[in-house]
């Protein structure tokens, strides 16, 4: 295997392991797997695309002149806005098409979506910076961006469900995490100190996203005669 073949399988592979994890999770009722696959495609394509676009405006000071200066602050805060809603538009595809019905579908396609795109920009990073910097954010970033997509895709399943009706709060709180997460990122790299941060970030968004699918089970159990009965009837 060649240099960007070693590049293309640290990118995609760690993130197709996390989503095969993911799907098996839901048990009694999976996802259509080209749903899946789709909103995995489109997190990594169509959402990394207008990222790209949106951040070099407001960064790097192309269409846009960078409102601030581009500071560790001011970058993590761009990334957190822009990204985040970027991997919404992914999962809403699904959403769209009828193909959620609760929380754990959310997760499913909300998880999708952000390996999608973390998958996609350790590519990016590793054809630009070498095969070193996609193994190492190979550890890291998709499960980072699959926590932060867990929490939208939750919203859309709970709207989905009909028990709230705005996706408002989910998506501030996964732009939070993600450019909390990327401001000590960024600090870390001339501070190693800062590691220890990330450490307990990577453990906080652990703990969020079982707790999260501690949630989806739970409702996944409530709904158990719904399931069984929907087999019946097939």
């Amino acid at each position: 295997m060649d240099l960007i073949g070693y590049i293309v399988f640290f990118a995609y592979a760690p993130a197709l392991a996390i989503l095969w994890y993911f799907y098996h999770k839901d048990r009694y009722e999976p996802e259509p797997k080209r749903y899946v696959i789709l909103t995995f495609l489109i997190g990594g394509t169509f959402s990394v695309g207008i990222a790209y676009v949106l951040e070099s405006m407001l960064t790097v000071g192309g269409i846009i002149k960078p409102i601030l200066p581009a500071t560790a602050f001011y970058v993590a805060l761009v990334a957190g806005l822009v990204e985040e809603p970027s991997k919404a538009l992914a999962i809403r595809y699904p959403f769209n098409a009828g193909q959620m019905d609760g929380i754990m579908d959310g997760i499913v396609y909300g998880v999708a979506a952000g390996l999608g795109f973390a998958a996609t920009e350790n590519l990016l990073y590793g054809l630009g910076w070498g095969l070193g910097v996609t193994i190492a954010r190979a550890f890291l970033t998709p499960f980072a961006h699959a926590t932060w997509s867990a929490i939208v895709g939750v919203g859309y399943g709970l709207i989905a469900e009909g028990k709230t009706y705005s996706l408002g709060s989910f998506l501030a709180l996964a732009m939070t995490l993600h450019a909390i997460w990327d401001y000590f990122a960024f600090l870390s790299a001339t501070i190693p100190a800062y590691n220890i941060v990330l450490v307990f970030l990577i453990l906080l968004n652990a703990a969020i996203l079982k707790y999260l699918l501690l949630l989806a089970e739970e409702e996944e159990r409530s709904k158990l005669w719904y399931y069984l009965l929907r087999r019946g009837s097939r």
